[in-house]
């Protein structure tokens, strides 16, 4: 019999369904061994030995020997794992000798034995006191010293020797269990408040104490028994230790294990969130600095950037549509971008193409995938009626995030980290995650637009972040492996099979803002501004077959960072078509809906009967003059400001977009009456127009 193991035999003791019965004959037969068992009451039963031992009706008497669940010892495992490796190499040498006093040999048996063994004061042939001699002579320990490991041996094998050591003690404060949780109780209350110190909530939970249960019947414990305690406590509620907000956190994790949403493939979840970036940009009306926001979209399953989009001051609801519209039409690669940083067209990974370096066209700065769920928070633009309509034309759904609960998106708030951490915080115009870490004039070092600070950080993300190992991206085939965002998503294709692109060359029109009107003889007011075109001609005086929120009304697309120009499509051909504002010539550039009902505000303060013409004439020249220095001027300025809009909306009139060769392979044969040719002799635009953007800044460091 091993030591392990317990002997079934006549006068076992088993527990069989809650009763004590003894084995009393053990019995032969052709279907298989059998057992008498008898009770208590001398009541006699025949089972199977198969039954008594697997069926898990019977367990053997606690008291038998052998090991149990229910000893009170720990296991091996666990006795040997606390202790140092020297410790368990003494516990090692001391079983050697304990085998070789007990068989001869130091590993217990002839067939491992070691040169020289059996020693001769060790001959298995001699006496067990002889052996028991001579060892306690080399040891130099006592005869009850020695007698003990070995039974301790025989019982538990090596963790038997290892040193008996209680569990670990720590210091306690002896206060009464009513004050300790009277003191909880406390803490729990300041969680959403500002941080208290640890005097108030001791002094605190002494008055509670006394009014809840009477003075001088709860023992009052010491002042430093007092901050002892609450040491103590703040590990079950940290209050003290911590910031106010990570404390908040803490205190909102579920009591139950954690979970969360496992994409598959990409493009399964698309996380979208917008943050205070953590630099200073400029502001090319007034020469001061100005705070910007960035939103990005992230697909979950490889981490890649889809979107990416920097804001004066706060995001709208257009900047969050252009971010997801950039998930679906990647914006080009820079011309200067290392090759490894550019993106195939239409996103297709390099292992899917033979010669996908050889391919035409510029590159994409990332990849293109269609979502089909967008997970975002409860911020007002992200459950605005405008995304809420883009995401149910396009089919996805909406997944809203738990109230403050900002490890629902983690991976985005990690790239908030990351981005600090490893970009920002070496610009120029660095003013640290919070006021404690701003440094004494940030703002004097910015220098960079905000079209400037999106292009950096577009670019960091292509050439740094997409082709850098992501730890939190691992292959559970291949463990230890881990593969950047890049490689992920050359990953997910081959396992998903195909990726998703949109046919539509003028899907951009389906992101704008939808507004419903009805066609007069004049044309369409919106907001009180009138838009007329040949190609609403057809639609005067013609009923309208929509049922929509306007009686006779027709949907018209309207970009709210350009109003000088809005879109409706045609029923009959099913192309878009641009009408143009009345007073459009007015502007020098694109016109935003804050700035028209800003300068209409101040003309009418100024003049007696204003209109929108002398409006936005008045405006343009305040803002020339540098007399916007209101933060709503100056918000308003660097939307007009921008290089670049929301949205890229394709040429209206003009086919040039479906000749590209890129578009060429997406959208397939064109019909005849698309085939025209591009225009190659107009110069290309974009973040990259180096010779522009210098006379620009020459010419606004002038009239500073």
């Amino acid at each position: 019999m091993t030591w392990a193991g317990t002997r079934i035999g006549v006068g076992t003791w088993f527990e069989y369904d809650g009763e004590t019965v003894e084995v009393i004959e053990l019995v032969a037969t052709a279907g298989g061994n059998e057992v008498v068992l008898r009770d208590g009451q001398a009541r006699v039963r025949r089972v199977s030995l198969k039954e008594l031992l697997f069926s898990g009706r019977a367990v053997v008497a606690p008291d038998s020997p052998g090991p149990a669940g229910s000893d009170p010892g720990e296991i091996a495992t666990v006795v040997l794992g606390q202790l140092s490796e020297p410790e368990r190499q003494r516990i090692r040498d001391r079983a050697g000798h304990i085998r070789e006093v007990l068989t001869g040999y130091r590993s217990g048996t002839s067939r491992l034995a070691l040169p020289g063994e059996p020693r001769a004061e060790y001959l298995p042939e001699l006496p067990a006191e002889t052996r028991y001699a001579a060892k306690i002579v080399e040891l130099g320990i006592g005869l009850r010293t020695l007698k003990r490991w070995i039974a301790e041996f025989r019982s538990h094998r090596e963790a038997g020797l290892a040193p008996k050591k209680g569990p670990a003690r720590t210091q306690k404060a002896a206060v009464d269990d009513r004050w300790s949780e009277t003191a909880l109780e406390v803490m729990v209350e300041h969680t959403g408040e500002s941080k208290p110190s640890r005097t108030m909530v001791i002094e605190r939970t002494r008055a509670r104490v006394i009014a809840r249960y009477g003075p001088e019947v709860v023992p009052q414990p010491s002042r430093a028994s007092a901050f002892r305690l609450l040491a103590e406590l703040e590990r079950r509620h940290p209050l003290f230790r911590l910031s106010t907000k990570r404390n908040r956190d803490i205190a909102d994790r579920p009591d139950g294990p954690y979970g969360k949403l496992r994409p598959t493939q990409p493009g399964e979840y698309l996380l979208m969130d917008s943050t205070r970036l953590d630099v200073f940009a400029f502001d090319p009306v007034t020469l001061r600095w100005v705070q910007a926001e960035l939103s990005i979209g992230m697909d979950w399953y490889t981490r890649c950037i889809t979107g990416i989009r920097v804001t004066p001051v706060s995001t709208k609801a257009v900047d969050v549509s252009a971010v997801l519209y950039q998930a679906f039409r990647p914006r080009p690669a820079g011309r200067d971008w290392p090759r490894h940083a550019v993106w195939p067209e239409h996103g297709i990974p390099r292992s899917v193409l033979v010669d996908v370096d050889a391919a035409d066209g510029p590159g994409l700065a990332g990849p293109a995938m269609v979502p089909e769920t967008l997970v975002v928070d409860h911020g007002k633009v992200y459950i605005s009626e405008h995304l809420t309509s883009v995401c149910r034309r396009m089919g996805i759904s909406i997944q809203p995030t738990r109230l403050r609960t900002g490890r629902d998106k983690g991976p985005v708030e990690r790239f908030f980290r990351t981005l600090r951490e490893d970009l920002l915080q070496a610009l120029p115009g660095y003013k640290g995650p919070d006021i404690h870490g701003r440094g004494e004039h940030p703002e004097a070092e910015a220098f960079f637009y905000l079209d400037e600070l999106e292009a950096i950080i577009r670019e960091w993300v292509a050439v740094v972040y997409h082709h850098r190992p992501h730890s939190g991206l691992v292959d559970p085939g291949v463990p230890g492996l881990r593969m950047s965002p890049a490689a992920t998503f050359e990953h997910g294709v081959a396992r998903a099979g195909y990726i998703e692109a949109p046919r539509d060359p003028d899907l951009a029109f389906e992101f704008l803002q939808t507004k419903w009107r009805t066609v007069q003889h004049y044309g369409v007011e919106i907001d009180r501004r009138r838009y007329n075109g040949p190609a609403l001609t057809k639609l005067k005086g013609v009923r309208s077959p929509y049922r929509g929120p306007v009686k006779n009304g027709w949907p018209f697309q309207v970009d709210p960072d350009d109003i000088t120009r809005i879109y409706f499509r045609d029923l009959d051909d099913r192309r878009w078509h641009a009408l143009r504002w009345e007073h459009a010539s007015s502007a020098e550039m694109p016109l935003s809906e804050d700035a028209l009902a800003f300068a209409r505000r101040l003309a009418a303060a100024k003049y007696r009967y204003p209109d929108d013409r002398l409006a936005v004439a008045d405006l343009l020249e305040r803002w020339s003059l540098g007399l916007g220095n209101s933060l709503a001027e100056r918000r308003m300025a660097l939307r007009l400001s921008r290089e670049q809009a929301a949205l890229d909306l394709p040429a209206i009139g003009t086919s040039s977009v479906v000749t590209l060769p890129s578009v060429r392979r997406a959208l397939g044969p064109l019909s005849p009456d698309q085939e025209t040719p591009p225009d190659h002799g107009a110069p290309e635009g974009g973040d990259d127009d180096e010779a522009d953007l210098d006379a620009f800044y020459a010419d606004a460091l002038d009239d500073a």
